[in-house]
């Protein structure tokens, strides 16, 4: 390489050329790199809930579990069974039930890490409560780092929610705690999605080992006169020959009529190839448990006895659904005191443990609608 006094003196050294009699037999192998989904919520979405069994199944258990709360209002030691947050949650809007906007609010947070929900207030009232697309909202900072105004653009065009500081906000922001944002929440789906990867790519090597005959690929061998070769024309024929006749589940132990001194050597799989089976089992399971779901709930392999099952689901319901109930409850309680008086607001579910007066010890034996104990 020239130096600064080469340079400027204009002495340049010859570039140097190195030769090699092998140079065109080299080649160089080495472990090719895993490829992992895009670390972004909507792809992840894509991947994870509309494309893997596991996750659509673990989402929509705790989302529906979570949807199934019924909500209930106290006021000291009495239901306020009128109340008209209670009517208000039953239809928060013409499209909606507290069925479905529930469990759209907790599948965002799966999903996302996020949710929020929109307040329609009339005449100082409010009216209907509407849940938003994490993936179209956006927040803005203001200059004391709280946010200042959330954006949601949709259809190209744009809303924007001021944050007054007063009253029932218009966005209630529900988000999981994220140690590297202060603004936006974690998804349980982001945790995942080493495990989601591997799943998904273990069943694509299923799909295509079943589009070609359900067993392992070939190579055809060309025992030809030394120094023969096929010719361009010849191993194109050949290769589309092979891809329309041969391959697919329709074709499979169909015989394959070999000419021209060509020779098929079928290759099998070594049992350790065969371990993307156990590796697929063990994926599904780091997949629910990123949920909260036991993986006997999903019919995962494992100690299936229905003793097990019942400890599984009382697991699932303590550890996983009443938290997430809990946070979505709390945040509505605070978002929504300034314009209801609930002083003692309690979110009361029958059959699931949760009372009146839990904070004061009075533990008292609940049971589920059809009678059974929890």
């Amino acid at each position: 390489m020239p130096s600064l006094f080469s340079r400027l003196i204009g002495a340049v050294a010859p570039r140097e050329t190195k030769y090699s009699r092998a140079a065109k037999l080299l080649a160089m192998h080495a472990l090719g790199q895993p490829h992992w989904s895009a670390r972004n919520s909507t792809v992840l979405t894509r991947e994870g809930y509309e494309r893997n069994a596991v996750c659509h199944r673990c989402v929509r258990m705790v989302a529906e579990a979570a949807a199934s709360v019924p909500w209930l209002i106290y006021e000291g030691r009495d239901e306020a069974v009128d109340h008209p947050l209670i009517s208000l949650i039953e239809r928060p809007n013409p499209l909606d039930t507290s069925a479905s906007f529930i469990e759209a609010i907790c599948a965002n947070l799966l999903l996302y890490g996020n949710a929020y929900v929109e307040s329609v207030v009339i005449d100082e009232e409010l009216r209907e409560l509407y849940a938003l697309r994490p993936d179209r909202m956006s927040i803005e900072a203001g200059r004391n780092g709280w946010p200042a105004a959330f954006i949601y653009r949709a259809l190209g065009q744009e809303a924007r929610y001021e944050m007054r500081g007063e009253g029932i906000e218009p966005i209630l922001h529900i988000k999981f705690f994220n140690p590297l944002d202060d603004y936006y929440g974690f998804p349980p789906l982001a945790a995942a999605q080493v495990a989601l990867d591997t799943h998904n790519a273990a069943s694509f090597w299923n799909k295509a080992l079943l589009d070609n005959s359900a067993r392992p690929s070939g190579a055809l061998v060309y025992a030809g006169p030394e120094g023969a070769h096929l010719s361009d024309e010849q191993f194109s024929r050949l290769k589309e020959e092979l891809e329309e006749n041969f391959s697919g589940a329709t074709n499979a132990g169909r015989p394959l009529l070999l000419e021209g001194g060509l020779d098929w050597k079928a290759l099998s799989l070594s049992p350790k190839d065969m371990d993307f089976a156990e590796s697929k089992a063990g994926a599904a399971r780091e997949i629910a448990l990123a949920f909260g779901v036991p993986p006997l709930l999903l019919g995962l392999p494992g100690d299936n006895t229905f003793s097990n099952y019942a400890e599984a689901n009382r697991a699932f319901w303590r550890q996983t659904v009443l938290p997430l109930v809990a946070r979505v409850q709390k945040s509505f309680q605070a978002w929504l005191r300034p314009g209801f008086r609930f002083p003692h607001a309690r979110r009361a579910a029958r059959g699931i443990g949760l009372w009146p007066g839990a904070e004061r010890g009075a533990r008292r034996q609940t049971r589920c609608r059809s009678g059974a104990p929890l």
